[in-house]
């Protein structure tokens, strides 16, 4: 073995490869895929996630090929859309019978008896009522008042990808970043992971914005209030008629009554999820083509590497939160330290080498869909990106504009860092 530096090199123990070592990370075989991948995350267990897994595999796979093959991605209303709407109404139709059901038996009686069915009724109704998301209330919120300079460009972004702005940003601890419909008005929330912000350029941010704003515009059915709310609506039915797992002779008895239901709602759940995904996967390809148009293919791309290495991000920050913890009750300090993880975090990011990220990317092509049915490995996003010609920037932000958004994340900065650190 010989030292350069900031690295390593060894001989891989299966084909006997030179491999490179870089300090904390992976070590493994380009040559032959030694140690890729070796704790690939943890599959969801049952059979509806197992078929979620199969699904999704082979709707995504058929996408890349015809995208390959030189077809074009659109939205587009197709029969299994039509199919899933109707489905979903009808759910909305069933939860509509049981609260009819219920006033019908309080308005009947019958000695008492209709009394306490109703009222039963009324209590089911009421819990698998749709449910309309609203405004977070264990995160910083920031209206148009609190950042005009990021709703502004949040509101550039939405016109490049053919739809207006949101309502308020919800800023959390995720590595993560996602939109919604909240309230009766369908008034637009984007939830931005600091923690993800922070670690992107300033390109790498519109092309983020770019992606979750085309979820609005690209015909997205799960993203749609009739659906995701019947989806809900069917977890909850399930839920309710999940095996008891009590070893007693009523809780047998009661399992097997409740078997046959319970089998009807997990082929609607699954008949819903098959009669989505597509759309949904479709939608992901979508997101990034208009994520490319309002930040540039290059920067899109370049997101999609970045989210394949936040698992370095994930690393540092409970690092960060460990070394708090271990240093005890809150002192000065504290807030220094809070101030500057967002320059470490980023340091550390920057830090990782191409040879990781060429790992992650076999990684993925094993893990697939292990994990996520929703959304395509980003391998395969990143090849569809790379398909066709390269698109340039619709949106840029210059160093005052950055400087201006940054001063108006200052207080959620510190906010979001100081929770980090503790451990909340």
């Amino acid at each position: 073995m010989h030292t350069t530096a900031g690295e390593s090199v060894q001989a891989c123990p299966d084909c006997g490869a030179e491999i490179r070592v870089h300090g904390d990370f992976t070590v493994w075989c380009a040559a032959c895929d030694w140690n890729v991948d070796p704790a690939p995350p943890e599959e969801r267990p049952g059979r509806l996630a197992r078929a979620q897994r199969a699904q999704a595999r082979r709707h995504g796979e058929r996408l890349l090929a015809e995208l390959t093959a030189g077809g074009t991605l659109r939205a587009r209303r197709d029969t299994a859309s039509v199919l899933a709407y109707a489905l979903a109404l009808a759910v909305h139709a069933l939860t509509l019978a049981v609260l009819g059901a219920g006033v019908w038996l309080l308005v009947r009686g019958w000695g008492g008896f209709g009394m306490v069915a109703g009222g039963l009724l009324l209590v089911l109704a009421w819990v698998l009522r749709p449910r309309l998301p609203g405004l977070p209330d264990d995160v910083p919120v920031l209206h148009r008042a609190d950042a005009p300079e990021l709703f502004a460009l949040v509101d550039e972004v939405g016109a490049a990808v053919g739809t207006r702005g949101v309502d308020a940003i919800a800023v959390d601890r995720s590595i993560n970043a996602s939109v919604l419909s909240y309230g009766i008005g369908a008034r637009r929330l984007l939830t931005l992971g600091l923690p993800l912000w922070e670690i992107l350029s300033p390109r790498e941010r519109i092309a983020l914005l770019g992606h979750e704003l085309g979820h609005y515009s690209n015909g997205d059915t799960r993203h749609g209030r009739v659906i995701g709310t019947a989806y809900r609506s069917l977890l909850t039915w399930e839920y309710f008629f999940h095996p008891s797992p009590e070893p007693t002779l009523l809780a047998l008895v009661i399992n097997a009554v409740y078997a046959v239901p319970r089998w009807i709602l997990l082929g609607l759940l699954l008949l819903l999820d098959r009669l989505t995904l597509r759309a949904a996967q479709r939608s992901e390809y979508l997101a990034d083509r208009l994520a490319a148009r309002a930040g540039s293919t290059e920067a899109t791309v370049e997101l999609l590497d970045r989210l394949l290495v936040s698992e370095s991000a994930e690393i540092t920050l409970m690092r960060e939160a460990n070394g708090s913890a271990l240093r005890g009750p809150r002192t000065r300090g504290d807030d220094d330290r809070a101030d500057g993880l967002w320059d470490r975090l980023a340091a550390d990011m920057n830090s990782v080498p191409e040879h990781e990220h060429e790992r992650q990317r076999r990684a993925g092509i094993r893990r697939g869909h292990s994990v996520d049915s929703t959304h395509p490995p980003t391998l395969l996003r990143r090849t569809a990106l790379l398909i066709g010609p390269p698109l340039p920037p619709a949106i840029t932000c210059d160093t005052g504009r950055e400087q201006r958004i940054a001063a108006e994340l200052t207080g959620v900065r510190r906010t979001v860092a100081r929770r980090i650190l503790r451990g909340r």
